[in-house]
C-alpha cells in the first residue's frame, strides 16, 4: 500500500481517466493447462465492500488508551465490528491479517516455528470470517509477507528473505498460507496478497531489498498453497498502486489497488480474463491509523461522488472496496460508515 497525496474530486476526471490508468504489462508466462480460475461471480455481483487496515502498527485515537497488541486482539469486539460494516450495506470484508509487521491475530504454527511470539491464541481471523458468513457476507483475507525494505528486519532474517538460497523463504511462506487456508477452508472466500513486488523484480514497480540474483519466486506453487483447504478460494497478487503486472496467470481476480476513486473499468474482466476489482481509501489515504491521539479520518469524498463511482464500476460488474479508517481499539470511522450507508440507499 502506498500513500498518495493527490485526490481526484471530479467525477468527470474519474471516468475520463478510465481503465487505461491501470498501467499494464503482461507476464511472459502463459496460462498453464492445469490451472482453472475459480468462480468469482459472487464478487462480480457485489456492489461494494469494506476493508480495514487494523494492524500491530495501528494507534489509538486517544492518547491514554494504548494497549499491547495481544490485549487489543483479546478485546476486539467482532460482533460490533462486523455488524457496523454489514449495516453500511457492504457485502464483503477485506481484513488485514498481517501488514508491515508480521504479527498475526490468530494461531499459526508455521509462523511460530519461524519466529515465536508473533501470533495470538485467539483466532480473530476465523471469528470475523464466521461473523461475516452468518450475515450472508463474504470474507477476504489480506496477507503481507512483511519483507518490505526493513519494516520488520527481525522477521525478514528469520523467514529467510536475506539468505542466498531462497528455498527456505519459499517453503516458509507457502507453509504459512497453506496452514491458514487448510484451517479456514470455505470460511475464507479469497486471499488478497500484497507486496509481491518485494519478492519479484520483474514488475513495473519493484521494492526488492535483497539479492534475488538467479531466483524467481514460484508464484504457481504459492497460489496452490493459498488454495489449500478450498480450491474455489479466489487469489490475487498485488503488483502496486495503479499497476497491472502479472507475476502469474494463476490468479482469479484483479488486485485493483487504486487508492483514489479513479480508473473506472471498461469491462468486467481484465484482458487476462480476471474479474475486475477496485480498492480505494474512503477517508485516510495512509491506510493504517498510525498516529497516536489523532481523530479517525472523515470521508474525503461526497456522497454523490462515491455513489457515482460505485455505480459506474458496477455497470460493468466490478465491485469497489473502500478502506475505512480504524484505530487500535477497533473503532471504525463513524462518518465513513454513515456515508456508505447513505450510498447503499442511493444504489438500491
Amino acid at each position: 500500500m502506498r500513500h498518495p497525496e493527490c485526490l481526484i474530486t471530479r467525477r468527470e476526471v474519474m471516468i475520463g481517466i478510465g481503465a487505461s490508468a491501470m498501467l499494464a504489462a503482461v507476464s511472459p508466462r502463459g496460462i498453464a493447462q492445469t490451472f482453472q480460475q475459480a468462480d468469482a461471480s459472487w464478487l462480480a455481483t457485489s456492489r461494494f465492500g469494506i476493508s480495514s487496515h487494523w494492524t500491530a502498527q495501528s494507534k489509538p485515537a486517544g492518547m491514554d488508551d494504548w494497549l499491547p497488541f495481544a490485549e487489543t486482539v483479546a478485546r476486539f469486539d467482532v460482533e460490533k465490528y462486523v455488524s457496523e460494516i454489514a449495516d453500511s450495506g457492504a457485502q464483503y470484508i477485506i481484513f488485514t491479517s498481517a501488514h508491515a509487521l508480521q504479527m498475526l491475530p490468530a494461531p499459526c504454527d508455521a509462523i511460530e516455528r519461524i519466529l515465536p511470539g508473533r501470533t495470538s491464541k485467539r483466532d480473530l481471523i476465523g471469528e470475523i470470517a464466521d461473523a461475516c458468513h452468518k450475515r450472508g457476507m463474504h470474507f477476504i483475507q489480506y496477507y503481507n509477507h512483511s519483507c518490505n525494505a526493513g519494516d520488520d528486519p527481525e522477521w525478514e532474517y528469520a523467514v529467510g528473505y536475506h539468505e542466498h538460497d531462497k528455498r527456505k523463504l519459499t517453503k516458509n511462506l507457502c507453509e504459512i498460507v497453506s496452514e491458514m487456508g487448510s484451517r479456514y477452508g470455505k470460511r475464507v472466500d479469497a486471499w488478497w496478497f500484497d507486496s509481491c513486488y518485494a519478492l519479484d523484480d520483474r514488475g513495473l514497480y519493484s521494492n526488492v531489498s535483497t539479492d534475488m540474483h538467479g531466483f524467481q519466486f514460484p508464484w504457481e506453487e504459492f497460489v496452490d498453497a493459498a488454495k489449500a483447504g478450498y480450491s474455489a478460494r479466489l487469489v490475487t497478487l498485488n503488483s502496486g498502486v495503479m499497476l497491472h503486472y502479472l507475476y502469474s496467470t494463476h490468479q482469479d481476480y484483479e488486485a485493483g489497488e487504486a487508492n483514489q476513486m479513479i480508473a473506472v473499468p471498461e469491462a468486467q474482466f481484465t484482458r487476462e480474463h480476471m474479474q475486475g476489482h477496485r480498492w480505494a481509501c474512503l477517508d485516510y489515504a495512509g491506510w493504517v491509523h498510525n498516529r497516536v491521539n489523532t481523530p479517525l479520518a472523515k470521508p474525503r469524498y461526497t456522497r454523490s461522488q462515491v455513489a457515482d463511482y460505485v455505480r459506474d464500476c458496477n455497470q460493468v460488474k466490478v465491485p469497489v472496496t473502500f478502506n475505512v479508517d480504524i484505530d487500535r481499539n477497533a473503532t471504525l470511522s463513524p462518518e465513513s460508515l454513515a456515508l456508505l450507508k447513505k450510498v447503499h440507499s442511493d444504489l438500491a
